[in-house]
């Protein structure tokens, strides 16, 4: 796996998120309620503060003592404790669902769909999420089976909508503008309205 995600504004955890598919993973997972860059920075600061990002090995550590290394300044999230301990729910499952590897997830798939399916399966993995992460897939990891398009709904398209479409600073520029413009819209990143 060698990606195209341009996300952080650091090259090495770029690099991270780009090879390592644990990486990717957890920072989609931390991509909420707090900007795209420090979410998908995270798992470079969780590597740095352990030594490695080995999902068995994170599932092990005692609750409090893995939440402690994610409060750490700079905290992993806006939410570092609760987020810590989503992060251990994950590598827990992929260890006795996919032998602690995010790769497995969508190295035997069969479809878009299935990726898709794994993915929701996962904790903090809902709808929405795991549409993303079938795009990040296929748009910047060379992941693409058939019946990805779909499976990832709107993120699919060629609208420059979420991190999935972001492989330089121009087009992170693009995916900013367009996330304001529908705010101003009152749209939702699949162009649905926002909830009043």
């Amino acid at each position: 796996m060698g990606g195209t995600l341009y996300i952080t504004g650091d090259e090495a955890a770029d690099a991270l998120l780009n090879t390592d598919p644990n990486a990717l993973l957890l920072g989609m997972l931390l991509d909420q309620q707090v900007p795209m860059e420090w979410a998908f920075a995270g798992p470079a600061t969780l590597k740095q503060r352990l030594g490695h990002l080995n999902p068995a090995a994170i599932a092990a550590l005692d609750e409090a003592s893995f939440v402690a290394i994610c409060c750490e300044q700079p905290a992993i999230h806006r939410f570092p404790a609760s987020m810590g301990k989503r992060i251990q729910q994950v590598c827990a499952f992929l260890v006795e669902h996919h032998d602690g590897d995010a790769a497995n997830i969508w190295r035997d798939a069969d479809s878009g769909r299935d990726i898709f399916r794994r993915l929701k399966a996962l904790p903090g993995y809902g709808d929405e999420k795991s549409k993303i992460f079938v795009a990040i897939l296929a748009k910047t990891q060379g992941v693409a089976p058939d019946g990805w398009r779909e499976a990832a709904g709107k993120f699919g398209d060629d609208v420059p909508r979420s991190v999935a479409d972001i492989h330089d600073e121009a087009s992170l520029a693009v995916v900013r503008e367009w996330k304001k413009e529908q705010k101003a819209a009152k749209k939702d990143k699949q162009d649905r309205p926002l909830s009043a």
